[in-house]
């Protein structure tokens, strides 16, 4: 085990065989850059550009006082990978995943995160990353006797878990990986995901079985940055994100939608999970 400084940011690397594990640990002010702001003004419900400068510059003044009292955290798995019909196998782990049933905007394809892993049948190595990024569970919970800045906080704790997975995201392409080696792009670009490959996070569209993270946190040991998971597969602290750093030059983010009962039959079986347990983790799918 070996420790390196860069930045502000401290990584932890865990080789063994094809394994990598990085566990990362990041100050509030390298992430602020990243932060995505616009999704700070819908949940304040903020249309007026006055109010947005507004209040972004009171959370701005907030993150300073919060920096170095307070820390972000992310964790990375890069492994050989393979898909398996509709599974993602990493090292030897097999993760489960869904594929459209409607094609609709897709060019007539019913698409499945599988299907930008390189088969197992074809011989040729593919490599898969797992992550996850959390902050200090004290940002959502040290200030429950102020109630907007126990609300200021916890927005703002959103945001930076969404701003370590950005970060994270562009150091396995450049550096942790390197399948990206010479990017170079800006915050707006990566903002609007004009990196090569995708980020698909557990609970989105084309992840929407939130259950997928109990594989996940085994595979990474979501434990190591402070994560527990509730009976439905919900992280705590709320603000954490997980997901699959895919790099096909290919790969695009799309939604599931609506599967049918013979999808959430095979489904249900392909992840060993009861099947109205299933049907009740994918309500919102199901049609």
């Amino acid at each position: 085990m070996w420790t390196v400084a860069v930045s502000a940011v401290r990584w932890i690397s865990d080789n063994r065989d094809t394994v990598t594990r990085h566990i990362m640990r990041y100050e509030i002010g390298e992430l602020v850059p990243y932060i995505n702001w616009p999704y700070f003004y819908f949940a304040w419900q903020l249309r007026d550009h006055e109010e947005q400068t507004r209040i972004r510059i009171e959370a701005e003044n907030i993150l300073s006082r919060l920096d170095g009292h307070y820390r972000v955290h992310g964790i990375v798995v890069i492994d050989n990978a393979a898909s398996d019909g509709d599974d993602i196998i990493i090292g030897d782990v097999r993760i489960p995943m869904l594929r459209q049933q409607h094609a609709a905007g897709t060019a007539g394809h019913c698409l499945c995160l599988a299907d930008f892993v390189r088969p197992a049948s074809s011989g040729a190595k593919d490599s898969m990353g797992v992550f996850a990024t959390t902050v200090d569970i004290g940002l959502e919970t040290d200030f429950e006797s102020d109630g907007y800045m126990k609300m200021m906080t916890r927005l703002l704790a959103d945001r930076l878990a969404e701003a370590a997975a950005e970060r994270l995201h562009e150091q396995v392409r450049k550096n942790l990986w390197g399948y990206a080696p010479d990017e170079c792009l800006t915050i707006e670009e990566m903002h609007a995901e004009r990196f090569a490959g995708i980020r698909p996070a557990v609970g989105y569209p084309s992840l929407p079985d939130t259950g997928i993270n109990f594989i996940i946190a085994g595979l990474i040991g979501m434990a190591d940055i402070g994560i527990r998971l509730t009976e439905s597969g919900a992280m705590k602290p709320h603000a954490s994100v997980s997901g699959l750093i895919i790099a096909h030059p290919a790969a695009r983010y799309f939604s599931i939608g609506k599967i049918g009962e013979d999808q959430l039959r095979d489904y249900s079986r392909r992840r060993g999970v009861p099947l109205e347990m299933m049907r009740r983790f994918l309500a919102a799918n199901v049609d």
